[in-house]
C-alpha cells in the first residue's frame, strides 16, 4: 500500500471551516501536502495551480457539486483520484460519483481512522492510474500494454496476455495468482478495460488491509445505526461495482465469517447490507487476487473448499520476475522514463554493466522492488546524467553478484 510521501498532495474541498481543519491537521501531521477550499470555484483554481493527486470533496457545495469538481479537477489532472464525502448518504449518489470517476464515498460523520485507510487506499489506485496507458486495446481489439509493460517478449507473459484476451469478455469470475509485486492488479485492470464493462465502475479493495469488521461493512455497505458509530446508511463496493468489475485483492486473507457471506454473493449474486433486512441483487463481473497457497488454505480449514472452487473457474498465473528475466530491459527503460519525468533527470540508458546486475539479481519482491530500484537510481544520478550506472543500483545487487562469484 502506498505511503505518503511529498509528491502526495491532497486538495480537500469543503464548504464546512470544521471538516477542513480537521482533515489538513491530520493529513498534514501524516506528511501530506495538504490545500483547503471552502467552495469548487476556489478548488479549480487550486487544482490548475498545482499538481493534485487526490480530491477530497463534499459532494453537497453552494457553488458547484462534488461530482461536477471532480470532472473539472480531471479535465487538468486525468490520473488524480476523488473520494467524494457527503452527510447526503445515498446509493444514486454514490453510483453517481463512481461513474464519474470517484475511488470511493464517505458518509459524515466519518471515521478519522476510516479516511487514513480509504486515503491509503486512494493513492495506491491513483499510481496504478498513472499507468493506465497499461493496458488498452489496440486497433486489432487485442491487448495492448502501457509502454514497456505489456510490450513485454517473454514467452510467460505472452501466454498470459492471450488468455486475458480469451477470457476478458465472459462474465467468468477469474483468480489471478502470483507472488507479491507481479502486477496482479494490472492484470486485473486488463480483464475490465478489455471487458464490454470498461466503461462502468473498476472498484479495487485489498482484503487484507482492513479488519474483519470494516472489510465486512466496506464490501457489502451498512444501514444507520447497525453498529457503534454508523451514523448513516452506506452502501458496499458490491453494490458500487454494479454492472461493473470488483477486485477483491489479497482474497486469501479474508476471514471465515466473511468467506461465508461472499460464497452466497457469488452464488446467489444479492446480499443484505450490515444491519439491513432487504435482499440487494448486482451485477458484478468478480476479478480475485492471492499470493497464498489457497490449497493449502483450504487443507489447513483456514479457507473454505467451496469458496475456492467458486473462485477458481478460470485462474492466471502470473510468473515471478526471475523467471522472465528477458523482460527487465524493457520494464527498466519504462520505469526510468516515468522517474524521469516525475524528477527531473535523464537517465536514457543503462550501462552493460548494470544491465547485468539486473538481470542476474532474483528478484524476490519481482516488478514492484525493480520499480523502487529504478526509482532510487533516478534519484540519486546527476542532474545531467544519462546513463543509469552500476553504482546507482541498491547494494542487494552487487551483493547478490559477489556471493555467486564467492559460491563459483
Amino acid at each position: 500500500m502506498s505511503q505518503p510521501t511529498k509528491t502526495n498532495t491532497i486538495l480537500i474541498a469543503d464548504d464546512e471551516p470544521n471538516i477542513r481543519r480537521v482533515l489538513e491537521a491530520m493529513l498534514t501531521k501524516e506528511g501530506y501536502t495538504v490545500f483547503t477550499a471552502e467552495n469548487g470555484k476556489r478548488a479549480l483554481d487550486v487544482a490548475a495551480a498545482n499538481a493534485i493527486d487526490v480530491l477530497v470533496s463534499d459532494l453537497i457545495m453552494p457553488d458547484m457539486n462534488g461530482v461536477e469538481l471532480l470532472q473539472r479537477v480531471k479535465e487538468i489532472h486525468p490520473n488524480c483520484t476523488a473520494i467524494i464525502v457527503t452527510a447526503y448518504g445515498t446509493i444514486k449518489s454514490a453510483v453517481e460519483a463512481m461513474r464519474y470517476g470517484a475511488f470511493t464515498y464517505l458518509s459524515k460523520p466519518f471515521d478519522i481512522d476510516e479516511v487514513r485507510v480509504v486515503l491509503k487506499q486512494a493513492i495506491a489506485h491513483r499510481d496504478k492510474a498513472s499507468e493506465e496507458t497499461a493496458i488498452k486495446r489496440n486497433a486489432s481489439g487485442k491487448t495492448a500494454a502501457a509502454p514497456g509493460i505489456l510490450d513485454c517478449v517473454s514467452a510467460k507473459m505472452r501466454e498470459v496476455y492471450r488468455l486475458v484476451d480469451r477470457v476478458a469478455e465472459t462474465r467468468a469470475t477469474v483468480l489471478i495468482r502470483g507472488e507479491s509485486g507481479t502486477g496482479k492488479e494490472l492484470i486485473a485492470r486488463a480483464l475490465h478495460t478489455q471487458s464490454g464493462r470498461a466503461n462502468k465502475p473498476f472498484v479495487p479493495v485489498s482484503c487484507a488491509a482492513l479488519p474483519e469488521t470494516l472489510l465486512e461493512s466496506e464490501l457489502f455497505g451498512h444501514e444507520k445505526n447497525a453498529f457503534t458509530g454508523a451514523a448513516t446508511a452506506k452502501p458496499g463496493r458490491f453494490e458500487l461495482a454494479n454492472q461493473g468489475t470488483l477486485f477483491l485483492d489479497e482474497i486469501g486473507d479474508i476471514p471465515t465469517t466473511v468467506q461465508i457471506k461472499l460464497l452466497r454473493v457469488l452464488q446467489e449474486w444479492e446480499f443484505e447490507r450490515i444491519g439491513g433486512t432487504k435482499s440487494l441483487k448486482v451485477d458484478v463481473r468478480l476479478i480475485a487476487a492471492t499470493n497464498k497457497n489457497l490449497e493449502k488454505a483450504v487443507a489447513d480449514e483456514k479457507f473454505r473448499t467451496d469458496l475456492y472452487y467458486r473462485l477458481n473457474i478460470v485462474t492466471i498465473l502470473l510468473p515471478p520476475l526471475r523467471e522472465r528475466t528477458d523482460d527487465i530491459p524493457t520494464l527498466a527503460e519504462h520505469f526510468l522514463a516515468k522517474f524521469n519525468r516525475q524528477n527531473g533527470r535523464h537517465l536514457s540508458q543503462v550501462s552493460p554493466e548494470a544491465m547485468e546486475l539486473l538481470q542476474r539479481y532474483v528478484w524476490p519482491g519481482n516488478v514492484r522492488e525493480l520499480e523502487n530500484a529504478m526509482e532510487r537510481a533516478v534519484v540519486l544520478a546527476d542532474r545531467e546524467a544519462t546513463i543509469l550506472t552500476p553504482d546507482l543500483l541498491p547494494h542487494t545487487l552487487h551483493l547478490s553478484m559477489q556471493n555467486e562469484g564467492d559460491s563459483g
